[in-house]
């Protein structure tokens, strides 16, 4: 495996070549036409980051300059948007499920909107029939949240209980006390590729699935945010741009024409 120190030396090389001479007294100026040569070169943000961290590490910890001197503004990082599926995608995938369990997984995965982390630690005691809510223990961020727990997949839960009488954990493995993530993952591709739907289909993608849902049903963002356990409302906020209800919205001028 290449470690820091050998990504950091491959960088200076190239560094040195490029300008055939010292760099030790280069100008701010210089180091930034290296920084647009990466770019015009089509090294990708990741890569121009490690040129520019390695540069960083040379004038700073070696040179030992002052940090305003080689100071480099960093590439901002690809936003992109999460993938989604309609209800009816998620419809088809759940009703091409037949095994009661993995059913019942799949299901909890996009109707509570859970992280596939979170479905394999959730334990039986975290499910509370009576309030109908569920408590995410210690999710990522450390942080406990409830969801609510709709009064169908209720249903399903106990009939599942019932069948299998899991222990401890809502979802044991065949062989251990907890279901693992890649049976969870080849699960959902199963019932995915049953359903007839030729994408991609992560556990993840249920839980984005489930966020923009519910965001299109008119739910408050802030309140969606403490449903999904997010630390900061602008990592929920991405959910607005896949929303098809507020693409929808938006009227094109070419509408008021005639054609």
């Amino acid at each position: 495996m290449i470690g820091k120190r050998d990504v950091y030396l491959s960088c200076l090389h190239h560094f040195y070549n490029y300008f055939n001479e010292s760099v030790d007294e280069l100008s701010k100026k210089d180091i930034e036409n290296y920084q647009y040569y990466l770019v015009q070169k089509g090294y990708s943000r990741s890569t121009q980051n490690q040129h520019i961290n390695a540069i960083k590490y040379y004038y700073e910890n070696i040179l030992k300059r002052p940090r305003q001197t080689y100071y480099i503004e960093r590439p901002r990082k690809d936003k992109k948007l999460p993938n989604v599926l309609d209800k009816q995608e998620v419809n088809a995938i759940i009703q091409h499920t037949q095994n009661l369990k993995h059913k019942a997984a799949l299901t909890l995965l996009y109707a509570c909107g859970l992280r596939i982390s979170e479905l394999i630690n959730l334990k039986i005691e975290s499910v509370d029939g009576k309030r109908m809510l569920i408590k995410i223990v210690s999710g990522k961020g450390t942080k406990d949240r409830y969801v609510p727990l709709p009064e169908n997949v209720r249903q399903l839960l106990r009939k599942y209980y019932k069948e299998y009488k899991p222990k401890q954990y809502m979802f044991n493995g065949s062989d251990s006390l907890k279901y693992s993530p890649i049976s969870v993952r080849n699960v959902l591709k199963r019932s995915t590729k049953k359903a007839g739907i030729r994408k991609n289909v992560t556990p993840h993608m249920l839980r984005h699935s489930y966020a923009t849902h519910v965001l299109e049903s008119g739910v408050d963002i802030r309140y969606i945010q403490n449903l999904l356990g997010h630390n900061s409302i602008k990592t929920t906020e991405i959910y607005t741009h896949v929303s098809t209800k507020n693409v929808l919205a938006v009227k094109s001028p070419i509408a008021e024409m005639q054609l």
